[in-house]
């Protein structure tokens, strides 16, 4: 047998087996509100990729896509263009923010309730409810020896989970593509190639994770934990053990038998028993508690059977434990989330989601760049004037034709034309028909008066023609030959 040394000091192992861990069912509010988020997001995920969204004849229909091959991500009524980045940029900004001010509310909630490494685990945990039995059954059957029964059990179990991790990684490559085209040419083989990599790579992690690697992502691999613990104060709400009233700890019988020597906790474990990661919540804050709180369902179970108050365990802030310890008050749960901390946060959540808004409203669909060709530099017709040529990208991202005029605004005498036209037809403006979500490019020829200044700064503008005069507008450079030249 080792020694205690050779377990703490220079020969500690580095790895440590994983204990299994075998949650037992137990049902309360908190319960109740994880089943109601792990249907709600499991929804979401599988059913998204299926919900149609009429875009007119020239966009796909699908409710939400990452289009890749076009270089477009929709958002039911939301287009964003390559150029618009931003957008996600802010998304993803918005979502962070969020994580602190959820974090700093309610500490861990989104570990316990909505984290996808939650979400599975406790899906994978209810099917190991339903093959093996509950906690002491799935003990039983660990420990026993491999039986027919466990052996079959094992084997359903199993299948169940490469089902759902099969499922997980088909619908996550439904967002890259048009789902129910998608579907078919997965079933008959005529998908790309990444779509199956895909499909294997997201199956065997979910598997893995999901089935095996349960509390250890959450304890081990996942940065969050650690990143939160700086986010957290006294004032934060977490799931904490009120030892005070708890301790010492006996039996329901040891305290009939001692009036006032024990605490309420009569050291049941049903808090251990329930907990997805196998933490005694009793010893206190740790990183393994994911917040989920089925303890304090499990407690407050215990508690109404023996007679006693509820909220041994509950969620609770240090500031409001120290002063239930000295016997007072804690407070409200309103008064204790609405702090400046969080309405800090949940002040510039709201103005980035608001400026997103405005900006989403006010964006034109039509965008114009210009790039001023440089060989040749200018070149002098026979007439005096002066010719410029540009290469014109219209971005039509509208999901129909539309018919632009192209404007120059700030060059005195300037005529323009396309190479389909000629100097003879130049006029102050063209018309243009835009295919629906394109890109056109065009060559433009300017030619205005030789004796101006030899260089000029003027504006090429473009606005619709069909109803939505909004259009864009970009500053460019006119070149003409120094004086003496």
């Amino acid at each position: 047998m080792a020694s205690p040394d050779d377990l703490t000091g220079e020969n500690a192992p580095l790895y440590a087996a994983r204990k299994g861990v075998y949650p037992k069912k137990v049902d309360g509010p908190f319960r109740r509100f994880k089943w109601a988020i792990m249907g709600i997001t499991l929804a979401i995920y599988y059913g998204t990729p299926w919900i149609r969204w009429d875009r007119g004849p020239y966009a796909p229909d699908q409710a939400v896509l990452v289009d890749l091959a076009n270089r477009r991500f929709y958002m039911f009524q939301i287009e964003i263009w390559p150029h618009e980045f931003y957008y996600v940029a802010g998304l993803l900004i918005m979502a962070g923010i969020g994580l602190f001010l959820v974090t700093s509310a309610v500490g861990r909630a989104w570990c316990g309730y909505a984290c996808p490494q939650t979400v599975w685990t406790d899906l994978f945990q209810h099917v190991d409810r339903l093959v093996d039995g509950d906690r002491n059954a799935q003990i039983r059957l660990a420990n026993g020896s491999w039986t027919f029964e466990k052996i079959s059990k094992r084997a359903i179990k199993y299948l169940i989970y490469l089902t759902i991790a099969f499922w997980t990684g088909g619908a996550w490559i439904m967002y890259f593509a048009d789902a129910p085209t998608l579907t078919v040419q997965f079933w008959t083989g005529q998908a790309a190639p990444i779509a199956y990599v895909t499909v294997a790579v997201l199956t065997a992690t979910t598997f893995i994770l999901g089935g095996f690697m349960r509390e250890q992502v959450c304890i081990y691999m996942c940065p969050w934990p650690r990143i939160q613990t700086a986010m957290m104060d006294e004032k934060s709400l977490l799931v904490t053990y009120k030892d005070w009233r708890g301790e010492p700890r006996g039996s329901v019988k040891k305290a009939e038998t001692h009036p006032g020597a024990f605490g309420d906790c009569i050291d049941c474990n049903q808090c251990v028993a329930v907990c997805p990661t196998g933490i005694d919540i009793r010893e206190g804050p740790q990183i393994g508690c994911i917040t989920c709180a089925l303890c304090i369902d499990a407690c407050d179970g215990v508690m109404k059977q023996v007679g006693r108050p509820r909220g041994l365990i509950d969620y609770c802030t240090l500031d409001d434990a120290a002063t239930e310890k000295t016997g007072g008050v804690g407070k409200p749960v309103m008064k204790t989330l609405l702090r400046p901390r969080t309405l800090i946060y949940f002040g510039i959540w709201s103005a980035i989601g608001a400026a997103m808004l405005f900006s989403l409203g006010q964006r034109t669909r039509l965008d114009l760049a210009v790039q001023h060709e440089r060989s040749p530099l200018y070149v002098q017709l026979s007439d005096g004037h002066i010719r410029n040529n540009y290469t014109l990208k219209l971005r039509n991202m509208e999901t129909r034709p539309r018919r632009v005029a192209v404007t120059v605004d700030g060059l005195k005498g300037a005529a323009l034309w396309t190479e389909a036209g000629s100097r003879e037809t130049a006029g102050r403006r063209i018309e243009i028909l835009l295919s629906p979500d394109s890109v056109t490019r065009l060559k433009l020829f300017i030619a205005a008066p030789g004796d101006g200044p030899a260089r000029q700064d003027f504006t090429i503008a473009t606005r619709g023609l069909d109803g939505d005069p909004r259009g864009d507008n970009d500053i460019i450079q006119f070149d003409r030959p120094e004086a003496g030249q």
